[in-house]
């Protein structure tokens, strides 16, 4: 992904709310895993469907307004609280978590770079009321991957807005009811000179481009559209893209990414504990010689949401210090790029060591053992953003990075 170093503008960061009332939460989020999103997590993947319950029970409990500030009504959690929630869910289904972590990345983008806009004020007040749901478009066919040009251009005409868009991917999309497009300023600008354009269900038409049949992530229907829009200019982020891709965007997604990939690897681990379990009661007295490799495998769990947990503390801490050049800096990126390469290698490796203490029994998708779909679901995570092209990108920055970690 990204990576350009920007200087940090105005962000508004949610409201913290208190630690005591985020215990309940996720005391509630388990039991929404375990009532909702677990009976249906099998069918979710094996039909390749929009996880409609998880998200019918999600909005129930005004999760999908969690990172919304209190003063529009929301639950006011901060970055940390909200890669809590994230890991949470990815225990019962990774796709509903990833799909609930790329809602929540597209909410702090207009938390933290539009709130000094009317429009957007009010927004954030109606997604609180309605529960929305919203995607995102920011790849485009013909810029190979790179999210800091676009093709397409946002043409203005009074006070309305019209655009066409080539999305290979929208995650969720005919699901969504917003989506947050990248688009050039104007048809006279540059490929690089991008502005983000929120796009409402009805103003919009998708026709499909792609299909979403792939080994892992099978419920997010990840489907490629050619999106056309047309709305008010209001609609239009005040920011540009390049300070949101930079301040928001690129840290919060490796941060709520590498929280819900924690908790697919932690039910891997959970399910191989379980094993072992049956199996030390084979032989009381004795521990089975896979408890040791489940101790090894926690371990490297542990390391992986600790990584996590100090990332995303760190961007908390950039966010509250209000300065300016909290975001400057090659280290900041590359830290943030490294998180995403570790977590994306680690959920591998805990799936397969889980799989390896589980035996046959993990292999089996008709086992109460089975890893069939952690394991696919883990490969996606170096996938989604191709980890070889973060590295490129980091050897890069090392080049002239002069900072000693």
């Amino acid at each position: 992904m990204i990576t350009t170093v920007i200087p940090a503008a105005d962000i508004a960061f949610a409201t913290v709310a208190p630690p005591s009332q985020n215990a309940d939460l996720l005391a509630q989020v388990h039991r929404l895993g375990k009532e909702v999103l677990a009976p249906h997590a099998a069918a979710v993947d094996r039909d390749a469907r929009f996880p409609k319950e998880a998200f019918d029970a999600l909005r129930e409990a005004k999760l999908l307004s969690a990172y919304v500030p209190v003063e529009y009504g929301g639950l006011g959690l901060d970055i940390v609280q909200t890669a809590k929630v994230c890991e949470a869910l990815g225990h019962y289904c990774g796709s509903s978590a990833m799909i609930y972590a790329m809602h929540c990345i597209q909410v702090a983008c207009v938390v933290h770079h539009a709130q000094q806009s009317e429009y957007f004020r009010n927004y954030l007040r109606q997604l609180v009321e309605e529960q929305r749901l919203m995607a995102s478009a920011t790849t485009e066919i013909g810029t190979g991957g790179d999210l800091l040009s676009s093709i397409c251009a946002v043409t203005v005409e009074g006070d309305t807005f019209t655009l066409t868009k080539k999305a290979p991917v929208i995650s969720y999309g005919e699901y969504a009811d917003d989506i947050l497009v990248t688009a050039r300023r104007s048809p006279e600008s540059p490929a690089t000179d991008q502005v983000h354009v929120m796009v409402r269900r009805g103003e919009y038409t998708a026709e499909p481009l792609s299909t979403w049949d792939t080994m892992g992530f099978r419920g997010t229907c990840s489907s490629g559209f050619t999106l056309t829009a047309r709305g008010s200019v209001d609609q239009i982020l005040p920011t540009n893209f390049s300070e949101i891709l930079g301040q928001t965007m690129h840290p919060y997604s490796h941060i709520v990414w590498g929280a819900l990939w924690s908790g697919i690897a932690a039910d891997a681990v959970n399910r191989a504990r379980a094993f072992v379990r049956v199996e030390a009661r084979k032989t009381p007295g004795e521990t089975p010689l896979a408890a040791v490799r489940l101790a090894e495998t926690d371990q490297v769990l542990q390391v992986m949401r600790h990584n996590v947990e100090v990332s995303a503390r760190d961007y908390l801490e950039r966010l509250q210090s209000n300065c300016p050049s909290a975001f400057n800096g090659f280290g900041f990126a590359i830290r943030t790029n490294n998180l995403k390469l570790s977590c994306s290698q680690q959920i591998v490796d805990i799936v397969g060591r889980s799989l390896l203490i589980c035996g046959i029994s993990g292999y089996r998708n008709d086992s109460k053992f089975t890893l069939a779909r952690h394991l696919r679901d883990s490969y996606g995570a170096a996938l989604m953003v191709n980890n070889d092209r973060i590295t490129k990108l980091n050897a890069t920055m090392l080049l002239a990075h002069k900072e000693g970690y």
